[in-house]
């Protein structure tokens, strides 16, 4: 058999969510609206909650960095994809790529952890409201903070350091919008199938696992708001209503994208931009949208904001 000399992959080239300019074009446009129009809107939430004495508590404060977590996020795809459209170029380098692929599993790693101690805040709030202060004080909501960055940290790592050793030898061409493990390891000039595998236990599994015991968590929780006598039931239940409206945001389309990676199917492309581009700009919007104490303190903030020019 003959010697075949393959030469080093170093770009990969984002096939876009269609071939065609115009239509890449006019979704471009909606994006940047879209961007526009939440991402002002997520650092308006912080604000809000950060000058709003009547928010100091571990709830908003979990969700403010929620919102902080979202619009971290929206940088690590939006702005290249943006470009991409922009400029016609659909490159981007090998070390872009791993980049995109640690940020994306980093940030979406850590706010899935970041729900799980929202669940905790909900659960304590709930089930012990006498020892609710004494429970979930400042240092504890710091606490299941940088234990959410660094879950995410350990989950995004494992990902990057499975990758980095595969040999790309081409073809190059990624049939996304941005670079992830479940597309980059389909091109590596090896055998991955035991590496899907791990991919599928470490993100799959586990999004499936962190979705089940939310939703049961949750689902405890409202049954037992139902069953309370207590005058502030109402705005309970309205709480786990909304925070099992952002697992179901969150959790579906991973779950859809990261439990079949031996596979490649049609809608994995449409499903995958809508995950990582469109809905973590919409979870702390969810969140205020059904938020009465939110909504007043913003209406309040911005008749202050008039006032003062």
């Amino acid at each position: 058999m003959k010697n075949v000399t393959y030469s080093e992959v170093t770009e990969f080239v984002l096939q876009g969510l269609s071939p065609i300019w115009e239509i890449q074009l006019s979704l471009g446009v909606v994006l940047l609206l879209f961007y526009i129009m939440l991402l002002p809107g997520n650092i308006f939430i912080i604000v809000t909650i950060l000058k709003t004495p009547s928010l100091k508590s571990p709830m908003f404060f979990l969700l403010a960095h929620l919102a902080f977590l979202d619009i971290i996020y929206s940088f690590v795809t939006h702005p290249k994809l943006l470009l991409n459209i922009i400029f016609g170029c659909q490159t981007i380098s090998y070390l872009g790529c791993i980049s995109q692929i640690f940020f994306i599993h980093f940030l979406g790693g850590s706010e899935m952890f970041l729900l799980i101690a929202m669940a905790v805040d909900r659960y304590a709030a709930i089930c012990h409201p006498l020892h609710y202060a004494t429970m979930v004080t400042s240092v504890t909501c710091w606490a299941m903070i940088v234990a959410s960055w660094l879950g995410g940290f350990l989950h995004s790592i494992i990902q990057v350091i499975l990758i980095i050793p595969l040999p790309f030898c081409g073809p190059n061409e990624l049939n996304n919008v941005f670079c992830d493990v479940t597309q980059i390891i389909r091109l590596a000039c090896t055998n991955t199938h035991t590496l899907e595998f791990l991919m599928f236990a470490s993100s799959g599994l586990m999004s499936i696992a962190c979705c089940i015991f939310l939703l049961m968590s949750y689902g405890a929780l409202m049954l037992k708001v139902r069953m309370g006598s207590s005058p502030r039931k109402s705005k309970a239940f309205s709480t786990c209503v909304t925070h099992i409206i952002i697992i179901i945001i969150m959790f579906s389309p991973a779950i859809y994208v990261y439990c079949h990676p031996f596979q490649e199917y049609s809608f994995d492309k449409a499903v995958a931009f809508f995950h990582t581009v469109v809905f973590p700009l919409m979870n702390p919007v969810v969140y205020t949208l059904r938020n009465k104490e939110i909504q007043a303190a913003m209406w309040r903030l911005l008749n202050n904001i008039r006032f003062i020019y």
